[in-house]
């Protein structure tokens, strides 16, 4: 189930813009390590940024996927490096592991209950993990 937060109510975020965000993301946005994984990747421009709720999804592997995208292999490492420091700064998270930047075509974060994505276009548009997950929520960002 696939629901865009931009519905047209204007809430005002933590950061001071003007942003459109439906009620039922608010949880999800209170969530301190979420919320700094969003920042990240937004400050190094990621896009297509989808937070995938995994929770009661039995066999799922954790609580919540965040999926985004770069452009290049150079922006997929630099939104990885961000999400981290963010993560650390803002959370106060550790990434347990990361995998997948030797190439930095799919780079994938381990924060145990959070799972972060962050794919070149082609390689996301290949594996499509929004679909594998097709009773999760899902919202767009």
């Amino acid at each position: 189930m696939q629901k865009n937060i931009n519905n047209g109510e204007k809430t005002k975020d933590f950061r001071g813009k003007r942003r459109n965000f439906a009620a039922q993301i608010n949880k999800y946005m209170q969530n301190k390590l979420i919320d700094a994984i969003v920042e990240g990747i937004e400050e190094k421009k990621g896009e297509e940024i989808v937070v995938i709720d995994l929770e009661g999804i039995e066999g799922a592997i954790c609580n919540f996927f965040v999926i985004c995208q770069g452009n290049s292999p150079t922006q997929v490492d630099a939104i990885c490096d961000s999400v981290e420091e963010f993560a650390r700064k803002k959370a106060g998270e550790k990434v347990v592991r990361i995998v997948g930047r030797e190439n930095s075509q799919w780079v994938a974060m381990d924060y145990t209950d959070v799972m972060v994505h962050i794919f070149l276009p082609d390689v996301r548009d290949y594996y499509r993990l929004e679909d594998m997950w097709q009773d999760a929520e899902e919202f767009e960002i």
